[in-house]
């Protein structure tokens, strides 16, 4: 693989205010320890540290006592709009640590993945001094951000009514599997809510046994839920001063993320059932063979299924009353499917591909992760990004979103194990500046 583009300069970006007015940073800003910037008027910290203009959520301090997926992925969303994130680990690090393979230089790179942009403090929790260390930074937090086992923290002092009783302001995100109350001891995993949410019954083929998402995808929707939750207590803590706690569980993302499928049972009184790639209420929405390979075709409407037949020299199955409409099409999806087919296998998918985009048929090729990748280059999306600078760069995927004056930023790689430990625990042990 080619040495990955560096992040595009942002230096012409304004360095104005870095949030709408009324957006607070914290009961006792400058919210971070020295060395990150802490509003438009701080320093712009040591070599290497947030060094550019500041992000949308510069001068917010996160506490991030999260570990795996969920939580640490939605610090780094937060992270790279410019938030101090600081990312507190045990002695033996973040789980994702040890996931490997693969790796890049021997580091996993599921942990790479989701954890650039912040600073790694090893806290001990059963070490007194380590433990007053956490309670200190849950106190100069603007955020705090967990997913231990629902009342997990509440032994340490480090739990909801603890924390906002010392910091009334703080946003107090919870990340759990199955929420608080009858299923808080349940284990929190994806594959778990996967199945049990009823999504694996709906992946894999009609004849064939349920299969998992290829990606823990669960989790990523609860961090997404988790980071929506925070922005929105923020706004609300800026027009009132009011912290308050948030609650995502991967079972309630789960629902949510079932959209029509759950929809189907709630409002529809219809259980549904897996179907390989085809689709409950369209046709063709499927993955369908031509000469070399199976090409997504997904004709969402009846234009562009006439334009599929036109293009396939098949113009009397457009008018043809079985599969004029969409419902008729998607009743009669069995005697269709062959006939489309048939003049599919004519022709390579890249042909079709060419063909059939040209004239307005949504379709696709199925890529492996690196087709993915080279595909989004190409077409201009810039997908990889480094995180950080020189020797320590490494290579990841750009933050999805785009801003015209405040884009993301990519100044710190992920942290190693307790890699700002001294620099934090000397801050904690400071006094906090009031400003």
């Amino acid at each position: 693989m080619s040495q990955p583009p560096t992040q595009d300069s942002d230096s012409a970006r304004p360095s104005g205010p870095s949030g709408p007015p009324g957006l607070p940073t914290g009961p006792t800003s400058p919210s971070g320890p020295p060395g990150l910037p802490t509003g438009p008027t701080s320093p712009s910290g040591p070599p290497g540290l947030l060094t550019g203009p500041p992000g949308p959520l510069s001068g917010l301090l996160v506490a991030d006592f999260a570990r795996v997926l969920a939580g640490p992925y939605a610090t780094m969303l937060l992270a790279d709009l410019g938030a101090d994130v600081i990312k507190v680990e045990r002695p033996d690090g973040d789980d994702t640590r040890h996931w490997m393979p693969p790796t890049r230089d021997g580091v996993s790179t599921y942990y790479l993945a989701i954890n650039r942009n912040k600073r790694s403090v090893v806290l001990d929790l059963r070490d007194e001094t380590d433990l007053a260390a956490a309670r200190e930074l849950a106190r100069r937090a603007d955020i705090f951000v967990e997913n231990f086992k629902p009342g997990g923290l509440d032994k340490y002092g480090l739990g909801y009514q603890a924390v906002s009783k010392r910091n009334p302001s703080v946003i107090y995100a919870s990340i759990s599997g199955f929420g608080t109350g009858e299923g808080a001891a349940l284990p929190g995993y994806d594959l778990i809510v996967q199945a049990m949410s009823g999504l694996m019954s709906l992946t894999g083929g009609a004849e064939g046994p349920p299969y998992r998402a290829g990606i823990s995808l669960f989790d990523v929707m609860a961090g997404l839920h988790a980071t929506i939750g925070i922005l929105a207590a923020l706004h609300h803590r800026g027009a009132t001063g009011d912290g308050q706690r948030i609650e995502v569980n991967l079972m309630s993302s789960a629902m949510s993320g079932l959209v029509n499928q759950a929809s189907a049972y709630v409002a529809g009184g219809v259980v549904p059932f897996r179907m390989g790639n085809s689709h409950p209420s369209l046709f063709p929405y499927d993955a369908l063979p031509t000469g070399d390979g199976d090409l997504i075709v997904a004709a969402g409407n009846d234009w562009q299924f006439g334009r599929l037949c036109e293009i396939l020299g098949l113009p009397e199955l457009a008018s043809d009353p079985r599969f004029a409409r969409n419902p008729g099409r998607t009743a009669n999806r069995d005697q269709l499917r062959p006939l489309l087919i048939a003049e599919l296998r004519r022709h390579s998918a890249q042909h079709w591909f060419r063909e059939l985009m040209a004239a307005g048929v949504p379709c696709g090729p199925i890529n492996t992760v690196d087709g993915g990748v080279s595909l989004a280059t190409e077409l201009g999306l810039r997908p990889i990004v480094s995180a950080g600078q020189g020797e320590q760069a490494i290579p990841t995927i750009r933050n999805p979103i785009g801003f015209s004056a405040t884009p993301p930023r990519y100044d710190l790689p992920p942290p190693e194990l307790d890699e700002h430990g001294a620099d934090i625990r000397a801050w904690l042990a400071g006094p906090a500046d009031d400003g």
